[in-house]
């Protein structure tokens, strides 16, 4: 029931359409009565007793009850249709919506499969539910009762006996209903594993072409696909033990209108003509006992996608906005106060003390997993920090507006992401209205002008799914010049030269000084070129920072910072970094 409650919110405002349809159900199903009664007025009437001048107005009466029946029926189909589009749209924007507002944890843990199969399979039996199991269940019911009432007026006794299979029908629709919900749940969970496997292969494809693992991804997929296969015959397993059973009991009123109407009519206890309309309207009994079970299992199947959806609904998001959140202009001092952060039983990040000021670069390296990127992911509360506090501009962030602080944060990412788009609409795509020039000029600083021009349509080209078809420097390149149209605030950038050659890596950092001007910069970096000429340079290890000072301060210290530098640049004069190009 409470999925019926949740699905009504979505469909309320169009309770007056809905209500409409429905009387037009109603309306069509009376008229469904129309032609097994007037059949047996014709045969008592005309046949037998030779009012031959009523055949053509019982006749015309048929056939306007057919047309009116057939045109009433399409219209409420219809009515239904866009009912459901409608609320269909509806909770697909309200799915996206909830979608944007989940925090990395969420991604974290879920499927992309599981997500895609809500928003797709799922979606789609919500609609089917609205579009067609509503009405239809409306008009069997109705059927049912006014062929009743119908056959009531008729001979009540003889009704009563055809109605006694009724009990047995309800026990087997109680029995399929109960046992048939449980499979279509692990059908849905199985198809989101389906899924997921399917979106593992497109996005790792190269990886399994270099690595010849074709045979080994086929098999993967064929065991996922049995799997699902088995969940479909374990569901239609329940269908044949039930279906068969309902169809037959539908099946048991012909028999019983030969038998018991034929001995009722030799015995004139009913006439011919209404023997003729019990036979007439026994599919108006027979048809709803049918359906039922079909029925039962679409409102089962929509159970069980509602719940998913309703669950996904239900997901919290430790990320949000605070009851009246700051909207304050963020200058950009960011203070880390004993900050310690932890993925579930893990700690990544303890005791992080640090404050930076506009202007100044703060520098970051250490080995993989001393938890550089978690620092920075902080700071624009993609996570929140388990201990300590973050302040910028002397603020809690959990106490700044959420979208006013990612607005003044330009983040270019380790694993760059880039849109199926042009080069200028990705680059743009935080400043959506940005014009031409600035667009090459960030660009321009990025170093990535001069091979976007080279490329045939330029800034126009088309770039597929994540940036397939460039380098992965010049991926890299895009991303920062992403980052610096934004003109921020607070610049983050997460190892943005990873995958590109000394040379240009030098060109990039030389030109992005005279970018820095005023703004708080974060960088991450593994190459000593890329962070020596940092104000502060942070060395992370093990969550600690266990060293941190200028380029020279930390040479002398003949620590990490020192080895890491002996390892690139030799053993040789210790103040200066040799720079490439």
């Amino acid at each position: 029931m409470q999925n019926i409650k949740w699905v009504w919110g979505y469909v309320r405002k169009y309770k007056l359409r809905i209500c409409v349809s429905l009387i037009m159900a109603l309306v069509a199903s009376a008229l469904s009565m129309v032609s097994p009664y007037v059949s047996g007025v014709i045969v008592d009437k005309v046949i037998r007793q030779g009012q031959t001048g009523l055949l053509v107005k019982l006749s015309v009466l048929i056939m306007g009850a057919i047309i009116a029946k057939a045109i009433i029926r399409f219209t409420y189909q219809i009515s239904f249709e866009k009912v459901s589009q409608g609320a269909f749209m509806t909770i697909r924007e309200s799915m996206y919506k909830k979608l944007q507002e989940l925090d990395f944890k969420f991604f974290d843990t879920t499927r992309t499969g599981d997500i895609m199969a809500k928003m797709t399979g799922d979606m789609e039996t919500v609609r089917h539910f609205i579009a067609w199991v509503i009405y239809m269940s409306f008009e069997n019911s109705v059927i049912f009762l006014f062929a009743v009432i119908l056959l009531f007026t008729i001979n009540w006794q003889f009704t009563l006996i055809m109605l006694l299979v009724i009990p047995f029908l309800a026990w087997a629709a109680i029995k399929l209903a109960s046992e048939v919900r449980p499979t279509f749940s692990a059908i849905r969970q199985q198809f989101s594993r389906l899924n997921s496997v399917v979106q593992e292969n497109i996005s790792g494809n190269r990886v399994i072409r270099a690595f010849a693992t074709e045979k080994i991804e086929i098999g993967k997929f064929d065991r996922e696909n049995e799997a699902y296969r088995q969940k479909n015959m374990d569901s239609a397993n329940v269908w044949s033990k039930y279906l068969p059973i309902i169809d037959s009991l539908a099946g048991t009123l012909s028999l019983t209108i030969i038998i018991i109407g034929g001995i009722l009519a030799i015995n004139r206890q009913i006439t011919l003509g209404e023997l003729v309309t019990f036979n007439s309207i026994i599919w108006a009994l027979g048809n709803p006992m049918k359906m039922s079970g079909w029925l039962i299992n679409d409102v089962q199947r929509f159970n069980a996608s509602a719940d998913k959806i309703r669950e996904f609904f239900d997901t919290g998001t430790s990320i949000s906005n605070a009851e009246k959140p700051a909207e304050n202009d963020i200058k950009g001092v960011v203070e880390f106060k004993n900050v310690s952060f932890g993925y579930e039983s893990e700690e990544v990040l303890r005791s992080i003390n640090l404050k930076v000021n506009p202007g100044q670069t703060i520098a970051i390296i250490g080995p993989t997993g001393s938890g550089k990127s978690t620092l920075v992911n902080l700071i624009c509360r993609f996570y929140d920090c388990c201990q300590g506090e973050i302040l910028i501009d002397g603020v809690n962030i959990k106490d700044i507006d959420l979208r006013n602080l990612r607005e003044k944060i330009a983040v270019a990412m380790q694993d760059v992401f880039l849109f199926s788009d042009t080069i200028e609409g990705n680059i743009a795509y935080g400043v959506p209205d940005a014009p031409y020039e600035s667009v090459k000029w960030a660009a321009g600083i990025a170093d990535a002008d001069s091979f976007i021009s080279n490329l045939p349509e330029g800034y126009d080209t088309i770039i597929g799914e994540r940036g397939v078809g460039l380098s992965g420097g010049q991926r890299q390149r895009i991303a920062l010049a992403r980052a610096i149209l934004k003109d921020p605030s607070i610049l983050i950038l997460d190892d943005t030269t990873s995958s590109v050659d000394m040379e240009t890596e030098f060109e990039i950092h030389k030109t992005l000084r005279s970018f820095y001007n005023n703004k708080t910069t974060f960088i991450i970096a593994h190459r000593i070129a890329s962070v020596k000429n940092a104000d502060n340079i942070l060395v992370l290890n093990g969550g600690h920072i266990i060293e941190q000072g200028t380029h020279e301060e930390l040479l002398k210290q003949k620590g990490y910072y020192y080895n890491v530098y002996l390892t690139q640049f030799g053993d040789f004069d210790a103040g200066t970094v040799q720079e490439v190009g």
